[in-house]
């Protein structure tokens, strides 16, 4: 009876064959296999050593809602700069085609050429500014071997970091002196840029304000002839006259709100470029604050070097008439300093006499 346990253990063997092989023939395809490994391995960093703390956690978790976004919006980028081509398109079509007659026909000459040279230099500014900050490249790190100093390592490029340099994850690499990331201008506004975008920001806003005041007039008239249109019997209105109405009311409302929306935006930007910093070190040094003020001690942003010495770093303005060269006419030089090194300054100097 010695040959038993020998059958039983080789049928054993031949069962455990089969199920094995049945395993293999029905495993999943490549990317449910992928995808349950990332999950695994987010699961898994959040016990993975003692350093773990309450931002490594949130991360963790909410890392798959950041990569959706990152994505959505790289690849939403050309959809928002067509839209934002399309609406200042509209209002312009809407300001040459019933706005222009219309001004011809009842101010005075010297109204008329207020308008039409303010209108257009307004117009000049917000397409040029635009365009730069689109088609100008933000400022990227050396990835080769250099002497030029760095204050971290990126994780996710694995390179040395220069000082105000971070990593922008829609971007996918690391961007020198980043604000942020502009789905508006599908690219990333950064130190070579950075002038380019709040410029165009501010020409919209008063363009948009423009647009908002000088028009009230219409659309007060507008809006009351489309409202005694459903209150009382029709006037002798013309098809053509009804779509000039609404082009009016649309071309005010839509001017209004995004004056208003970006005034905030610009407003804001405004004050970060005054303190010397951008929208990502406002909540880095906003953590150094609190927590040197827990030891007692104040921080100071070593990039503040002023209110005013901080706008002519901003704007490159190293003599009195680049304020209107570099600032009211459109002007492609390049900003101060390379972005890899910068000047700190403790006591608060004339950086550019001016």
């Amino acid at each position: 009876m010695r040959w038993w346990p020998s059958c039983v253990l080789h049928l054993l063997r031949c069962l455990r064959l089969r199920v094995c092989t049945r395993r293999g023939r029905s495993r999943l395809p490549g990317w449910p296999r992928e995808i349950w490994a990332y999950v695994r391995l987010l699961v898994q960093s959040l016990y993975f050593n003692s350093l773990t703390n309450s931002d490594v956690v949130f991360d963790s978790v909410f890392e798959p809602v950041f990569w959706t976004v990152d994505h959505v919006t790289r690849w939403f980028g050309m959809v928002f700069v067509c839209l934002v081509v399309i609406l200042t398109s509209s209002i312009l079509l809407i300001a040459y085609l019933v706005l222009l007659p219309l001004v011809l026909n009842t101010y005075s000459p010297v109204w008329i050429a207020w308008h039409l040279c303010y209108g257009h230099w307004n117009l000049v500014m917000i397409a040029f500014h635009y365009y730069k900050a689109t088609k100008t490249s933000p400022g990227y790190p050396p990835t080769v071997k250099n002497d030029i100093p760095f204050v971290s390592v990126c994780k996710k490029c694995i390179i040395p970091k220069p000082a105000r340099t971070h990593h922008c994850g829609i971007c996918n690499r690391c961007i020198l002196k980043m604000d942020h990331h502009c789905p508006w201008l599908n690219n990333c506004v950064g130190h070579f840029n950075h002038r380019y975008f709040f410029s165009f920001c501010l020409f919209m806003t008063m363009g948009c304000v423009y647009c908002s005041v000088s028009g009230r007039n219409l659309f007060l008239d507008a809006y009351n002839a489309l409202e005694t249109n459903y209150q009382t019997p029709p006037p002798p209105y013309t098809f053509k006259d009804r779509m000039i109405h609404k082009s009016i009311i649309y071309m005010w409302v839509l001017t209004s709100t995004v004056g208003v929306a970006l005034g905030g935006l610009t407003i804001w930007h405004a004050v970060l470029i005054s303190r010397g910093e951008t929208s990502i070190e406002r909540h880095i040094n906003g953590k150094e604050t609190k927590r040197l003020a827990k030891r007692g001690k104040v921080y100071r942003n070593p990039f503040n070097y002023g209110r005013m010495n901080n706008w002519k770093v901003f704007f490159g303005v190293e003599k009195r008439s680049h304020w209107v060269t570099r600032v009211l006419l459109p002007s492609g030089h390049a900003p101060h300093g390379d972005g890899l090194t910068w000047d700190i300054f403790p006591v608060k100097k004339d950086m550019m006499p001016v």
